[in-house]
């Protein structure tokens, strides 16, 4: 590209942020005095507004240049979106899908196109893209774009991205791309009211039983397996109702049987709620973004297919109802309640696949450049979920714990008392009797009878599953069947020992037997 000015100013539509002008210039800078076969990645968090920055690009090298601009999407909402844009910037184009007839492509100098059909026409030779001097990649994370590059050695190739991190971890993006230029960070722009505050409430799930697949995320069937379980749906009607009840809420599931028992248990319960896949026809999707849209109290739960091209201000909570190994989900899926809207200044995040304590905040300072360079070295270094699981400390929801407001300590160390025991030369079915010994006294605490005792007892479900975890983890013996055993039986034996001993337990603790009944 010549040095030719590049100076952003109002136009009709779109009045670009200081950021936006400042990342526009870098680009074109970059590409100077680069050969005319560069390569550029950008990176902007979701809601910074790539899609504006690139449209403004575009008008501007049409401007300035002789040459055509091609721009690259790997779905057909955000080939619309991207359309729309760049009408809005005064820039005429035309888009490539399936049913689009070329015979008029001579009368265009922007083109937009999918992926996939753009592949189909390249290869079949019905594109000229001979002048195309500038191509822009939307979403260049994604992998499926790679093949095309064959088609575009002497054109500038500018990819955008809210995290340089490649879809397949066998094809890191420094491979493809010449440099990285990193836009505004998620903490500079929440702090310039760009993008609202995410506060993350983050619930202890247990995910050993998690399969990661070819592609290096966890499998949809081990997921559909952990998270349409019973308990699983508890806790996270549990979570809504404690942090997003009458808020518009998105959750994110790992499955379409996951979102789909999602949906009935909120149905159940009484909530509005609409389900949403990749298989739901255009005219259903329209019908349920739209009531999304009109109803404050809203819940969509989805299958992937909202963490891109999907842009709804007035989202007030997002859950994660799955686990992910990638960096780059976590982000789009939180990115999707971070719009800003009147009224609006933050957004709730309940995490139920302990990705806060895999990736660490979102909006953390990260070091984009380091992961563009070395990703396998970012990679490998995330915490194992057993290395997670290990360091979570079981809490009592808040309203469960308000039943035991008479005990004082409601932790019981596990791995400590399983320590003293094998040290002392004890079988280690000591911790359990142990353990009982303590979820006794806590009932008896803040109970007047043993029929009290035994209510507060079923109230501790979440705590008894926890420590046979971790006992599990001890004896190093985890298999499905005989933790669901374990569990089965710690409950019994704990109401059998409420039962015979709960006028000792209470004397023990008061000083006095319990009062005879009138």
């Amino acid at each position: 590209m010549s040095k030719e000015t590049t100076t952003t100013k109002k136009i009709v539509g779109k009045d670009l942020y200081d950021y936006q002008k400042e990342s526009i210039h870098k680009i074109f800078k970059s590409f100077e005095n680069a050969p005319e076969n560069y390569h550029l990645l950008f990176q902007l968090p979701t809601g910074g507004g790539k899609t504006v920055i690139f449209s403004e690009i575009t008008r501007q090298y049409l401007k300035h240049y002789k040459k055509k601009v091609l721009i690259m999407t790997h779905r057909i909402e955000l080939c619309k979106q991207t359309a729309r844009m760049l009408h809005e910037f005064g820039v005429d184009n035309k888009i490539i899908d399936s049913k689009a007839s070329l015979d008029d492509q001579d009368n265009f100098d922007c083109f937009v196109a999918m992926v996939e059909t753009l592949n189909n026409r390249l290869n079949d030779d019905m594109l000229d893209i001979s002048d195309v001097g500038l191509v822009i990649i939307d979403e260049a994370h994604y992998n499926s774009f790679t093949k095309l590059f064959k088609f575009f050695d002497k054109s500038f190739i500018l990819g955008v991205t809210a995290t340089p991190l490649s879809s397949n971890i066998k094809l890191p993006m420094k491979n493809n791309y010449d440099e990285l230029i990193v836009g505004e960070s998620i903490g500079t722009l929440i702090s310039k009211e760009y993008l609202a505050k995410a506060s993350v409430y983050s619930y202890n799930v247990g995910l050993t039983s998690l399969e990661v697949g070819a592609n290096g995320d966890y499998t949809v069937k081990s997921s559909e397996d952990l998270y349409t379980n019973t308990d699983m749906l508890s806790k996270l009607l549990q979570a809504y109702e404690e942090r997003a009840k009458g808020s518009k809420t998105l959750i994110f599931n790992n499955g379409i049987n996951t979102s789909l028992h999602v949906f009935d248990t909120f149905k159940r319960a009484g909530y509005p709620i609409a389900h949403l896949d990749n298989t739901n026809t255009k005219k259903e999707r329209d019908f349920i973004l739209k009531w999304f849209n009109k109803t404050p109290n809203a819940i969509i739960t989805s299958v992937s297919i909202l963490t891109t091209g999907f842009d709804e201000p007035s989202v007030s909570s997002i859950i994660l109802n799955r686990a992910t190994k990638s960096l780059t989900l976590y982000y789009q899926m939180i990115g999707r309640g971070s719009r800003i809207f009147p009224g609006k200044s933050g957004f709730n995040v309940i995490d139920l696949g302990n990705n806060f304590h895999r990736f660490g905040p979102w909006g953390a300072d990260l070091d984009w450049q380091k992961m563009f360079r070395a990703p396998n070295f970012y990679l490998d270094n995330l915490l194992s979920d057993e290395d997670i699981e290990n360091d979570f400390r079981y809490e009592l929801p808040e309203d469960v714990k308000k039943e035991f407001a008479n005990s004082k300590d409601l932790y019981f160390d596990v791995k400590k008392v399983y320590i003293n025991v094998i040290q002392s030369g004890q079988s280690s079915k000591k911790v359990l009797e142990k353990s009982i010994e303590h979820h006794a006294k806590l009932c008896v605490e803040n109970s007047e009878d043993v029929f009290d005792a035994l209510i507060l007892a079923k109230k501790l479900g979440g705590d008894i599953d926890d420590r046979i975890f971790r006992y599990s983890k001890c004896i190093c013996k985890s298999t499905h069947n005989f933790i669901d055993w374990l569990q089965d039986d710690y409950r019994k034996k704990l109401s059998t020992y409420l039962r015979n001993n709960f006028d000792e337990v209470y004397e023990q603790i008061h000083g006095h037997p319990p009062p005879e009944e009138e």
